[in-house]
């Protein structure tokens, strides 16, 4: 496949954990674990995309390239779309989405999301799951799900647990079926950039404002988004500070390194 470019978007005022890019990580800004994985991936050009100024100076800092943004943008993506339109890159061009708070994304999955999105001409986006391993990552709402159809393209993703398998769920059964059908979303998109440009006049759906999930734009627009298995599982990103607490743990951390 050709060459890929990776836009990060990076927010600084997120509601649940304020200053999330700029948060240490083993003594460093987050945003820098998450630049690194994305330079590791192969892509032609790392871009962070934000709406602060202290994020601008720490990325541009460490060798990375940002990008100032609108901080009146809705989601990343319209963020993305904003670097799209200034570096005047083509219609051709595949764009990954890794999102700011990611750290422990690994760079082959940037990769294989490019790859999907190559592989399939009839959808404007590609994106990745993983199986759910419990019945506690099924009823959490910072674990977005993903039900696709049997040709591989996204029916539905949220935050609820979906399907409901109403005679399991009523009877108390504290784990998973074997024949689930959700994965659990792993937040990385590609997307090519004639679609990106179509997606800043889309109108926002009440979907997407409902479940707070910028990729219920694209379903309730009739757009179609590829899925694959992804090759390998992530840790899970960095939405709480419980999140943050765990990484650090795992580090044997304390107060960041």
């Amino acid at each position: 496949m050709s060459a890929f470019r990776v836009v990060i978007p990076a927010r600084y005022a997120s509601t649940r954990l304020p200053g999330k890019p700029l948060r240490e990580i083993g003594g460093r800004p987050m945003i820098l674990h998450v630049c690194e994985r994305a330079r590791a991936s192969g892509a032609r050009e790392v871009i962070v995309a934000t709406d602060d100024e202290r994020i601008e100076r720490v990325v541009t800092a460490a060798g990375f390239d940002a990008c100032m943004t609108d901080p009146a943008h809705p989601s990343g993506t319209d963020r993305i779309v904003e670097v799209v339109e200034r570096r005047g890159w083509s219609d051709e061009e595949i764009v990954v989405n890794l999102q700011g708070d990611e750290p422990d994304m690994p760079a082959k999955l940037l990769t294989q999301v490019a790859r999907a999105l190559s592989g399939h001409s009839d959808a404007v986006m590609a994106t990745l799951g993983a199986p759910l391993e419990s019945i506690g990552e099924l009823d959490d709402p910072n674990v977005v799900k993903l039900v696709s159809d049997r040709h591989g393209y996204a029916l539905y993703f949220s935050r609820a647990p979906i399907p409901w398998y109403r005679e399991h769920f009523a009877n108390g059964i504290g784990s998973l079926p074997k024949a689930h059908v959700a994965m659990r979303h792993i937040g990385l998109y590609a997307y090519r950039v004639g679609f990106l440009k179509i997606y800043a006049n889309l109108p926002v759906s009440p979907l997407e404002q409902a479940e707070a999930l910028e990729q219920l734009r694209v379903l309730w627009n009739g757009y179609r988004i590829a899925v694959r298995g992804a090759d390998e599982r992530p840790g899970r990103g960095v939405d709480t500070a419980e999140d943050l607490r765990r990484i650090l743990d795992e580090m044997g951390c304390d107060d960041g390194c």
